[in-house]
C-alpha cells in the first residue's frame, strides 16, 4: 500500500517528539512506540529540525510561514495537560521547587483534600450543595500544606533520599535545593497557608494550627515506630474535623470523629499499600513502616482496616440523618476496597501504584454519595411534612 510522504514524516516526526519528551514513560506502549519508529523509512535527516522543514514542504508552507509554524510545533510539544507536563513547562528555575511540592504527582493532594470535602459535604443544609467557597478554600490550602509536608519531609530524609532509588531524584536529595533554601520556601508555604487559615472562623484557625505538631513530626516516625501509616492518618485526615467546622463554627463530634477515625483507617490502607512499593530499600536504609511490620499478612490487616472505614462511615451517616444515596455508596466503596485488597499484589511495584491512585475514585464516589445524599434528605423531609399536614 502506497502512503503518502506528508502521513510518514507526520508519523516519523511524532515518534521523535515521543523519544524527545520528558514524560515519555508516561505514554501507553513508549517502548513500542520506539520500536515502530525505527521501522519509518528516512527520507533525508533522522532530526526533528530536519523532518519539521520536510514535512513543511510536503505541506506546501509557505518560507514566510515557517517561523509560525516551528512556534505551533514547540508548542504542541512543551503543553501538557498533565501534572507533571505543566511543571515541566514551568521556567527551570522554578521546576524544582514545583517538585518539592509534589505538584507534578497530585494524588496525595487529592488524598490530603477529600476528607475536607466528605466534611464539607456532610454539614451542608438538606437540599442544598456543599459550599463552594469553603471547597475552593480548602483546596488551596490542600495544594500549600501538602506541599509543605513534602518540603519537611525531605529536609528531614535527604540522607535516606539519596539511598532510595526511587527518592534519589528529589530536589533537596539531588542538590538542586539546598537545605536553606528549602527552609525559606517552606516559610513562604506556610505563610500562605495561614492566610487561607485566617479566613475561616476562630475556632477553625485554632483546630487548623493544632495539626502543625503532626506535619513537623510525622517524617521521624518511620525511625521509632513501624506504624508511620497511623501517624500520617491523623495528620492527613485532620481536614475532616476542621471542614465541618469551618462551615457550622464548631466541630459535632458524633459526625466529626467516627469521620476521621475512617479517614485514619483509610490512610492506613493506602499507605501501607504505597510503602510496600520501598520495603526492600526500607529494610537497607533502616526505616521503618507498616508493610515491614504486615508483611505476608498484609491483606488480612488491610481487610480489617477496610471494616474499621465501613463501620465508621454508617455511624457518620446514621449520627447526620444521611439517606439511600449515601449508603448505596457506601456499598460501592465496600467494592472498591474488596476488590483493591483482593487483587493486590504487594510483591509488584506497578500494582502498588496503581491500587493506591485508585483511592482518589474511591474518595470522589464518597463524596458524590455525601452530596446525593443531601439532595435526597430533602426529598425525604418534604415527604414527612406532606403526611404530617395531611394528618391534620
Amino acid at each position: 500500500m502506497n502512503v503518502p510522504k506528508s502521513r510518514v514524516l507526520l508519523a516519523r516526526l511524532s515518534c521523535a517528539w515521543l523519544r524527545s519528551s520528558s514524560c515519555l514513560s508516561c505514554v501507553p506502549g513508549h517502548r513500542e512506540w520506539e520500536r515502530k519508529a525505527t521501522c519509518v523509512p528516512h527520507f533525508s535527516s533522522t532530526s526533528t529540525a530536519s523532518l519539521k522543514t520536510e514535512f513543511q514542504k510536503q505541506q506546501g508552507i509557505h518560507p514566510l510561514l515557517q517561523p509560525v509554524q516551528n512556534v505551533v510545533f514547540t508548542v504542541r510539544r512543551q503543553l501538557s495537560l498533565s501534572a507533571a507536563g505543566i511543571v515541566n513547562s514551568a521556567p527551570k528555575s522554578a521546576q524544582p521547587y514545583l517538585r518539592l511540592m509534589r505538584l507534578d504527582k497530585p494524588i496525595g493532594t487529592w488524598l490530603l483534600y477529600l476528607p475536607c470535602m466528605w466534611s464539607i459535604g456532610l454539614s451542608a443544609e438538606p437540599s442544598c450543595l456543599p459550599d463552594l467557597y469553603m471547597l475552593t478554600l480548602f483546596g488551596t490550602g490542600a495544594v500549600l500544606m501538602r506541599g509543605a509536608g513534602c518540603t519537611i519531609n525531605d529536609m528531614w530524609d535527604k540522607d535516606f533520599d539519596k539511598k532510595v532509588s526511587r527518592t534519589a531524584g528529589r530536589p533537596i536529595a539531588a542538590g538542586e535545593i539546598t537545605r536553606f533554601q528549602a527552609l525559606v520556601f517552606l516559610g513562604g508555604q506556610l505563610s500562605l497557608a495561614l492566610g487561607v487559615l485566617l479566613c475561616l472562623n476562630y475556632y477553625s484557625i485554632a483546630l487548623g494550627a493544632a495539626s502543625l505538631s503532626l506535619v513537623v513530626t510525622y517524617p521521624l516516625m518511620k525511625r521509632i515506630t513501624y506504624w508511620p501509616q497511623l501517624v500520617l492518618g491523623l495528620t492527613f485526615n485532620w481536614g475532616a474535623l476542621l471542614g465541618w467546622s469551618a462551615v457550622k463554627g464548631s466541630c459535632d463530634w458524633s459526625v466529626c470523629l467516627p469521620l476521621y477515625f475512617s479517614g485514619v483507617m483509610w490512610t492506613l490502607i493506602y499507605d501501607t499499600i504505597y510503602a510496600h512499593q520501598d520495603k526492600a530499600d526500607d529494610v537497607l536504609v533502616g526505616v521503618k513502616s507498616t508493610a515491614l511490620r504486615f508483611q505476608e499478612q498484609t491483606k488480612p490487616w488491610l481487610c480489617g482496616f477496610g471494616v474499621a472505614m465501613l463501620c465508621g462511615l454508617i455511624v457518620t451517616g446514621v449520627n447526620c440523618d444521611q439517606t439511600l444515596p449515601y449508603y448505596g455508596a457506601l456499598a460501592v466503596v465496600g467494592a472498591h476496597l474488596a476488590y483493591q485488597i483482593y487483587s493486590l499484589d504487594i510483591n509488584k511495584h506497578e500494582d502498588c501504584w496503581k491500587k493506591f491512585t485508585s483511592n482518589r475514585t474511591l474518595g470522589l464516589l464518597l463524596f458524590v454519595g455525601i452530596v446525593l445524599g443531601n439532595l435526597w434528605r430533602a426529598r425525604n423531609n418534604n415527604n414527612v411534612l406532606e403526611k404530617a399536614t395531611g394528618k391534620k
